[in-house]
């Protein structure tokens, strides 16, 4: 694998994001690898912008926080978060899994702010990074019966990365660790319904 491996895992208060990156990072961790995790948080309400970096070696740990223009992977739960993080940490090769459900600030709900076009933001990504993958997690994590676990549906999706080199069973693992007896069952379909998607190998 790359060493390190550099994840951003991005969305706004609310949608899980914490959870998503601590599922990661303890998946990670279960299989011996050094692991470093840094967040960072736009405003402390809900509806504020959250980044969670991810950073995976079997050498060494790393600092928190991925250098700018060094992100291997971007996870964004929201549209226009990827766009924002991914100007500052992509690069031509980075890979962006991206969910196209809209989250409107207040801003925007109030009038006094545009929300570009779904389609218009997924066009820019195209043109400046390596590889786009759209999964509507939404829809996914409603199939299952709970909306609040698209940020599940989109660690399944991560995980059929071949850049990705944590066990498929390392993340049920955790998952099942990390919820009680109820919202596991639900929690880990969310998570076969992403991998199902398969964004790259499996």
């Amino acid at each position: 694998m790359k060493d390190p491996l550099n994840i951003i895992i991005c969305g706004v208060g609310g949608q899980g994001n914490v959870l998503a990156s601590r599922l990661v990072a303890e998946a990670a961790d279960s299989e011996g690898y050094f692991v470093k995790i840094g967040e960072t948080f736009g405003a402390s309400q809900r509806g504020g912008a959250v980044e969670s970096h991810i950073r995976i070696s079997t050498r060494m740990e790393y600092g928190p926080l991925i250098p700018e223009g060094m992100a291997d992977i971007i996870v964004a739960l929201e549209p226009a978060e990827a766009m924002r993080v991914a100007v500052r940490y992509a690069n031509p090769n980075t890979i962006v899994i991206v969910n196209p459900r809209p989250v409107y600030p207040i801003g925007v709900l109030s009038g006094r702010m545009n929300y570009p076009p779904v389609k218009d933001i997924l066009k820019r990504l195209e043109e400046f990074v390596g590889s786009l993958f759209v999964v509507d997690a939404f829809g996914l994590a409603e199939e299952v019966g709970e909306v609040l676990s698209q940020n599940i549906v989109m660690i399944g999706a991560l995980s059929t990365l071949d850049i990705v080199p944590i066990a498929f069973e390392s993340y049920e693992n955790v998952i099942r660790q990390l919820f009680d007896e109820k919202r596991v069952r639900l929690n880990l379909d969310a998570f076969h319904c992403g991998a199902d998607v398969k964004c790259g190998g499996l």
